[in-house]
């Protein structure tokens, strides 16, 4: 008993307590941590502003549907600048914030795939290519390392499950976020409760298994089709979306790991828990906003969804009509 209240008398109260309002953060700001949020500040807007600046043009220069799912799929890095940077100066929001971002993210990966298939001419252009070909399933997440796996042939069927598995994740991620919401208003919902009673250890394992489920057939469909879609820069494009899902999904969970640990330590009026999501909302800031830029880069250009083959018989096509028609003067 002697020991533990000794124990307890060395633990700085700050550390026990709830994250701390933004008043008390503002306040304990010296010079160096006003620069650091003003520029952090000051990031997330200017990543905003270039995802406005790219929805516009992207509004005006590329057709209907596949604007629609540019603009979802650029504003993943914007929006989780924006929230992670609410979430710095409001550390108690900082559950509200992550579940924003999270659910956004979710919608994501279905507009990834979407957009592969729009590329490819839409889904009945994409089936009547690609019908009965066999396509490799075994990719990661889930079958990476199943390379005994056999071919499956494309069909009007799997093309749907392959939608709805990703389309999933985006419903019932949202579903299970407002739930998580309102069980943590009630004081059910506690990320550090690691108690098999606790509802935070039932939820986010589930929410795991749906984000690999979610993930497979996005992979499955861009390992078959990407050697089509290099000249639309889809590998980079692929790229900065696996990059963002590593960033907002495991960097976030290896820092308050290590914060549950105890790992990253206490610094009033931070508690260890709100001290490591602190650095994880400041660090996202900074990756977001390269991403965006690259993103910028990547999307904010005009080009056609011809495969290249279709493009040089195009080409091809147009030669020989110039050629005839010389000929015909002549």
């Amino acid at each position: 008993m002697d020991n533990l209240e000794t124990m307890n008398s060395t633990i700085h109260p700050a550390c026990l307590q709830e994250p701390p309002l933004a008043i008390d953060v503002i306040k304990e700001l010296d010079v160096f941590g006003i620069c650091l949020y003003s520029m952090l500040t000051f990031m997330s807007c200017i990543s905003l502003l270039l995802y406005l600046d790219t929805s516009v043009f992207i509004y005006r220069k590329v057709s209907y549907p596949k604007k629609t799912t540019i603009i979802w799929i650029n504003g993943a890095a914007p929006c989780i600048a924006v929230m992670s940077c609410f979430g710095m100066w409001i550390p108690r929001a900082v559950m509200f914030t992550d579940m924003t971002s999270n659910c956004y993210f979710a919608v994501v990966v279905y507009k990834v795939l979407e957009l592969m298939v729009e590329e490819l001419g839409g889904s009945s252009s994409f089936l009547k290519r690609f019908s009965g070909q066999p396509f490799k399933i075994s990719t990661g997440p889930c079958c990476c390392c199943c390379v005994c796996l056999p071919r499956v042939p494309m069909s009007r069927r799997m093309l749907f499950w392959m939608k709805l598995g990703a389309l999933q994740y985006a419903i019932l991620k949202t579903v299970l976020s407002v739930l998580s919401i309102i069980l943590w208003t009630n004081g059910n919902f506690d990320l550090s409760d690691l108690e098999i009673t606790g509802t935070a250890i039932w939820i986010n394992p589930f929410i795991g298994v749906l984000t690999i489920t979610s993930l497979w057939p996005v992979g499955i469909l861009f390992m078959n089709t990407n050697s089509l879609l290099r000249h639309l820069r889809m590998v980079p494009k692929y790229a900065m979306y696996q990059l963002v899902l590593v960033l907002s999904q495991l960097q976030t969970s290896i820092i308050n790991i290590l914060a549950l640990d105890g790992t990253i330590a206490c610094s009033p009026p931070f508690s260890s828990q709100a001290r490591g999501s602190m650095l994880s909302q400041q660090m996202m800031i900074m990756e977001m906003f390269i991403i965006t830029l690259v993103n910028r880069w990547l999307y904010r250009r005009t080009y056609d969804s011809v495969c290249p083959e279709e493009q040089d018989n195009t080409h091809n096509g147009g030669v020989a009509l110039k050629a005839a028609s010389e000929e015909h003067d002549v």
